[in-house]
């Protein structure tokens, strides 16, 4: 039989978050049943709650920065246990059927399934996402923590940190490596972690100076502020990657002046305003700029072994879910170092 989940719920866009009892699906022979503790907060979460995307459909649970613990298994689970440590990230579901599928880049193939404001695969289900006590996932999309890494701060690996390790690790970043994070948030601080894990030398672009003791401790070898015209000057030609988190307009065309030749701008955060680039910004130093999202199971796997193996995890600010309105104003104002983590214990006060 379905299980009743307690949560909290977007109802409407210009509404706060309340307090929310929904039904999560009755366990399949192949799902997993997850006692969550811990859920991180995105920017998109934002996004979609606000329909500043423009795909909400309400009420909506957020959250796909997923941690827990397995509390049963279905009886054609093989990978997990009761008592294992867990994340789900931000998809539950894909085609597994289709002629294009591709376990190496699932996240941009058809059929993809979020873990919130979605349907499930049956059409009419919505996926609500880990604002809540437990969730329901199937096996094949369920990632294993580890061990040395605490749950509350290996949460936002499951966003954040996939979504930078992926882009640095196609582009190759590494040893002779110059690369520039654009942003110190909650996605640009896990570039500069993982990026100096990798071996690359990494420099973070911020607006600011403010947050450069923290960008050098965490691995960065340069830090520059972008408000100073100075610096485009100075590290003209300087990169071989640059990830750009920002989520506002920018200058694109002096950003793409700091690549080397063959050198690359990935976009892994989401401006709302279409981004103009100039040809002869890209033509004369056989320059691209690309996008990238998230990563794939396989990939997500991948990065939290990695995560484990460098004992990374995000920078955070723990809370209580009742003040998750607050945080999301705090979100906006960059005013966390460097993820929000809510809590989900605070959900029976």
């Amino acid at each position: 039989m379905p299980t009743i989940a307690k949560g909290y719920a977007a109802t409407d866009a210009s509404k706060p978050l309340t307090p929310f009892t929904f039904e999560r699906r009755d366990p399949k022979e192949d799902d997993v049943v997850i006692d969550i503790k811990f859920a991180g907060i995105c920017h998109s979460d934002i996004h979609t709650v606000r329909n500043e995307w423009h795909n909400a459909v309400y009420p909506i649970v957020p959250g796909h920065e997923i941690a827990g613990i397995v509390t049963a298994v279905g009886s054609k689970v093989t990978k997990f246990k009761v008592g294992d440590r867990v994340g789900v990230g931000c998809f539950v579901d894909s085609c597994v059927g289709c002629a294009t599928r591709d376990v190496d880049n699932e996240q941009y193939m058809p059929g993809l399934v979020g873990t919130y404001n979605e349907f499930e695969i049956d059409g009419k289900t919505r996926t609500q996402g880990g604002y809540s006590d437990h969730i329901v996932v199937k096996e094949g999309y369920v990632l294993s923590i580890p061990d040395n890494l605490p749950l509350d701060a290996a949460a936002p690996l499951l966003c954040a940190g996939i979504t930078l390790y992926s882009p640095l690790h196609y582009w190759k970043a590494g040893p002779g490596k110059k690369v520039a994070i654009v942003g110190m948030g909650g996605l640009g601080h896990m570039g500069v972690k993982i990026g100096a894990a990798m071996g690359a030398d990494i420099t973070v672009l911020s607006q600011s100076l403010s947050k450069k003791e923290d960008g050098l401790k965490l691995g960065a070898k340069e830090y520059y502020a972008t408000s100073d015209e100075e610096t485009f000057k100075k590290l003209a030609g300087t990169f071989d990657l640059i990830i750009c988190t920002a989520g506002v307009a920018i200058d694109w065309n002096a950003y793409l002046g700091l690549l080397k030749v063959n050198g690359s701008m990935v976009i892994v955060g989401a401006p709302e305003h279409p981004i103009p680039v100039h040809a002869f910004s890209l033509i004369p130093g056989r320059k691209s700029i690309s996008g990238s999202m998230i990563g794939s199971i396989k990939e997500t796997q991948e990065m939290l072994d990695f995560c484990g193996k460098h004992n990374i995890v995000s920078e955070i600010e723990k809370i209580n879910i009742q003040d998750v309105n607050e945080a999301y104003e705090r979100v906006l104002k960059s005013d966390v170092r460097y993820r929000f983590v809510i809590d989900i214990a605070s959900l029976a006060a």
